[in-house]
């Protein structure tokens, strides 16, 4: 008996390490070469019918990936370039590919969701920021980048201190150059509770619905409906 009872024993801590795992966040080293495919398909698409330049770009992860800009942005050619799952990092990566060659007057960008859920901390997705701002500009000094602020979402109300955190960190870096805007969405994705407001999502309480759209759009669309990018500091 005392051995069936070990046995199951260990089979339960076995089940715990094992959720355990699939929760926390991963600290294997991030190889970007895992987004090629949705790269070259981009790459393809502009090969087939080249978007104009000089428009507005919006880039980043999932968030941008499922929003339809016909639908929310029209009339405005705005480009998407989002591909689902991606990290600030992952943007660098492909800057020279799927920004650079559009030389956007106007960036829309939304990441940093997933690299906190990864287990980067605050100050790596706010320095990962900065190199993306900083490999964009020393090609387009004069291009627009709108930053729309990490979500609260109740699927990761565990992150919420350290998106605040980020949030804070990068809003302050944004503060001190013209050709940035931050798009607080964080405050009006709370409810009175302080927590994520849930109507805002689909299923999954991750990604939005057309109400959490209508509402980034409300947001975003101010800062790019046409206007110029700002001058240099």
């Amino acid at each position: 008996m005392n051995r069936t009872r070990l046995r199951m024993a260990a089979i339960a801590a076995g089940l715990c390490a094992v959720l355990l795992g699939a929760t926390s966040p991963e600290k294997k080293p991030r190889d970007p070469a895992q987004w090629e495919k949705d790269i070259r398909a981009f790459e393809e698409k502009d090969k087939a019918a080249p978007p104009a330049k000089q428009g507005i770009l919006f880039i980043g992860s999932s968030s941008i990936r499922r929003w339809d800009l016909d639908k929310w942005f029209p009339n405005l050619g705005a480009l998407n370039r989002g591909f689902g799952g991606s990290h600030i990092s992952d943007s660098i990566a492909f800057t020279s590919r799927i920004v650079l060659p559009y030389q956007p007057r106007v960036i829309v960008f939304y990441a940093g969701d997933n690299d906190l859920q990864y287990g980067k901390s605050p100050e790596t997705v706010c320095e990962d920021f900065k190199t993306f701002v900083r490999a964009v500009h020393a090609r387009l000094p004069q291009t627009r980048i709108v930053f729309i602020s990490i979500k609260p979402s109740p699927a990761r109300v565990k992150l919420l201190k350290q998106q605040i955190e980020a949030n804070a960190l990068i809003r302050e870096f944004i503060e001190k150059d013209k050709r940035l805007v931050y798009v607080d969405v964080w405050t009006p994705m709370l409810g009175p509770d302080g927590q994520p407001r849930a109507d805002l999502f689909v299923k999954d309480m991750l990604h939005l619905n057309d109400d959490g759209y209508k509402l980034w759009t409300s947001l975003v669309l101010p800062h790019i409906a046409g206007a110029p990018a700002k001058e240099s500091p």
